[in-house]
């Protein structure tokens, strides 16, 4: 198994303690919501970046934890690790030109694995369709406490909606100030038709320093 060294993680106290936060709603959402997608209504929201946040949180806990990149399309996670050589990802099991165990890496966090996303398919969407993606949320199932698998904004492309449909629970990341309530709202009712329950919705990007109700909350209660 290759292993590979994750950075850009470090995290600030309230960062910390949001991770935490949000890990310990998916611990209580219910045993039975083991892959959990995360998704958003546009990119550049930061859902890559929760999604490895949250892998990480629920890994720190003692979790065994695998992370998938879904985003077949324009994958962010790729950019947060380092490894020598040709890594296997995603798209090379989808097309059948890798099994499972060839694609999965072991990162410097215990308890936390990884699927990369891989080479760029002309035909994601197809390729996440077919029944090799189905088994491998199965087989992930089987031997980890977690899946968190990072989809594809489902406002730009149907692909999270196809993820959906094989994952336990789904969590909307949505950057504060970024996008129209009403294009949200939309967005919700694309995951609802999924069928997949969505557990809740992360607001991300917010800033501090303008929000005096959240700064008054983390400094009376976190002792900043």
């Amino acid at each position: 198994m290759r292993e590979i060294v994750l950075k850009d993680i470090v995290r600030d106290y309230r960062s910390n303690e949001a991770y935490k936060t949000l890990r310990t709603n998916i611990e209580f959402s219910g045993s039975d919501n083991k892959a959990i997608v995360l998704t958003s209504s546009t990119p550049n929201e930061g859902k890559s970046t929760v999604s490895l946040g949250l892998a990480v949180a629920l890994a720190e806990s003692g979790k065994n934890v695998l992370l998938i990149d879904a985003d077949l399309r324009k994958s962010v996670l790729m950019g947060h690790y380092r490894v020598s050589g040709v890594v296997k990802g995603l798209s090379h099991f989808l097309s059948g030109q890798a099994e499972i165990e060839d694609t999965i890496c072991k990162t410097q966090i215990g308890h936390l694995h990884m699927i990369f996303a891989g080479v760029v398919p002309p035909n994601p969407s197809e390729l996440l369709g077919q029944r090799r993606f189905a088994r491998l949320v199965t087989t992930a199932k089987q031997n980890y406490d977690y899946v968190i698998v990072d989809a594809p904004p489902l406002g730009s492309v149907i692909d999270a909606a196809v993820i959906c449909k094989v994952c336990d629970a789904s969590v909307l990341v949505v950057a504060a100030n970024a996008v129209s309530y009403k294009f949200v709202r939309s967005v919700k009712e694309q995951l609802e038709m999924t069928e997949c329950p969505i557990l809740g919705v992360v607001l991300n990007k917010v800033n501090m320093k303008q929000n005096k109700y959240y700064g008054k909350y983390y400094g009376n209660y976190y002792g900043e």
